[in-house]
């Protein structure tokens, strides 16, 4: 059975982050978008963890206190929810790099998925004792990676820590202002239980390939979701022999391209697990990503890594260190070339979300305008689909019939990968465009297709 999951993202009560983000209304969106598996984001916050106490397992094999997907009580359970949260980390922990080992500030996000609602509690206990939780849905903690892997592995074996968004230059294990050169730096004797990690928006899976040491680590993708809108807009597609947290879990495990090329049966079942494979990624334009690129924004200066290094670095109007973004710390800790791609390596595709592509068909600015969202909604209603399917594989022949031929002719060519990108840098998102300025004049006058 084949299942879309997104295993990050936040809830109302993380800062900057919708009001709307409701359990009830987390369930309609995913049935729109077409999420399987949810992540249910920040169950550390006192008050978020009481809504999820309100949410019933879901019908398992496993029996007991064990592992365990969830749902809305008196759902159909068509979307499940998993208990997940992230957690922000800082500290100082010696450098390698200098001489004597100076200690620097690490500051790290992770992505923690949790077993059952008990293991939680145990958590939720333990660090309300002793950190602030209470005041944001992603809490900072002075702790080590090593220090959180200790307590929650002492408390279920069958926690997940996933290093998020591995490139983003402030808070990533390997972002260029305070993370690492490695994983073994960051976790030490836990890098044996870290099984995968999050590419972030501002990084695909080609980029990531270019590092050896990630191909005993499984790829995932999820959207880091504040808003109901931007839910899925990357995530994980798994083909599951059984709908269970155990099953999510292992997939993950025995999903990484060394597994997977190792694996004794490659036509079936490649990730080397009963439960079964990742299919493929879905991914953001890592252009769009608020750090792909260098620079500084307040100057506006926005630079490939070629030209970084043509500048030593230094921002040629204020003087000061450019903040070095994705694309270039990969460069830095690459061993490979551009284009390679391990042996086992998941496929992936690139998309745009739905109503994005309706705004660009129409010159519309916004995506939440009362236009592009009754198109979008149209669509959804005439095609009885759900959001993904559109976007990856449902006929476009027959999507004509339904839509105006420009909303299909940019959905064809986000596929095709046709798209006009300007990188975004230093926390500023960068943009992607499907038609240009003449094709959109063109569009409104009804004589472009």
């Amino acid at each position: 059975m084949q299942q879309v999951l997104d295993l990050h993202i936040h809830s109302r009560y993380s800062r900057a982050c919708s009001k709307d983000l409701t359990l009830e209304n987390l369930d309609k969106a995913c049935r729109t978008k077409g999420v399987d598996i949810i992540a249910t984001g920040d169950f550390t916050h006192p008050q978020w963890f009481d809504a999820l106490t309100n949410l019933t397992p879901s019908p398992s094999p496993y029996k007991g206190e064990g592992s365990s997907l969830y749902q809305i009580k008196n759902s159909d359970g068509k979307v499940k929810f998993i208990l997940s949260t992230e957690l922000a980390l800082i500290y100082k922990q010696g450098d390698p790099s200098h001489e004597g080992g100076a200690s620097k500030t690490r500051r790290i996000h992770l992505v923690v998925l949790a077993p059952n609602i008990a293991a939680v509690e145990k958590l939720n206990k333990y660090l309300d004792a002793h950190y602030n939780i209470r005041s944001d849905g992603r809490p900072i903690l002075g702790m080590s990676a090593v220090e959180l892997c200790k307590i929650l592995f002492d408390i279920d074996e069958k926690f997940m820590v996933i290093p998020a968004h591995i490139w983003t230059p402030w808070f990533a294990v390997f972002g260029s202002k305070s993370g690492f050169d490695s994983m073994e730096e960051c976790f030490s004797e836990f890098t044996k239980y870290i099984y995968a990690y999050e590419t972030g928006l501002s990084s695909d899976p080609a980029m990531n390939w270019r590092l050896s040491a990630l191909d005993n680590l499984t790829l995932l993708s999820n959207s880091d979701a504040h808003s109901l809108p931007n839910i899925a807009r990357e995530a994980n597609v798994f083909a599951m022999n059984e709908i269970s947290y155990d099953a999510v879990y292992d997939i993950i495990k025995n999903s990484s391209p060394n597994a997977r090329a190792h694996s004794p049966k490659p036509s079936a079942g490649r990730a080397g697990s009963k439960f079964g494979e990742l299919l493929y990624t879905i991914e953001f334009y890592p252009e769009e990503g608020m750090y792909h690129y260098d620079g500084h924004r307040v100057c506006g200066i926005r630079f490939a890594p070629a030209e970084t290094k043509k500048h030593k670095g230094i921002c040629p109007k204020c003087k000061k260190q450019l903040t070095m973004g994705v694309d270039y710390r990969v460069n830095e800790l690459a061993d490979r070339e551009i284009g390679f791609r391990p042996s086992g390596a998941p496929n992936y595709k690139k998309l745009v979300e739905l109503d994005k592509i309706i705004a660009e068909a129409l010159d519309v600015k916004s995506r939440a305008a009362q236009r592009v969202q009754a198109e979008y909604k149209s669509i959804l209603k005439k095609t009885n689909a759900r959001e993904l399917d559109i976007l990856i594989d449902y006929n476009l022949d027959d999507l004509k019939k339904v839509t105006l031929p420009e909303i299909v002719e940019g959905i064809q060519r986000v596929r095709e990968g046709k798209l006009i990108v300007e990188p975004g840098f230093d926390g500023q998102y960068g943009t992607v465009k499907i038609f240009s300025q003449e094709e959109k004049a063109s569009n409104k006058q009804g004589h472009l297709f």
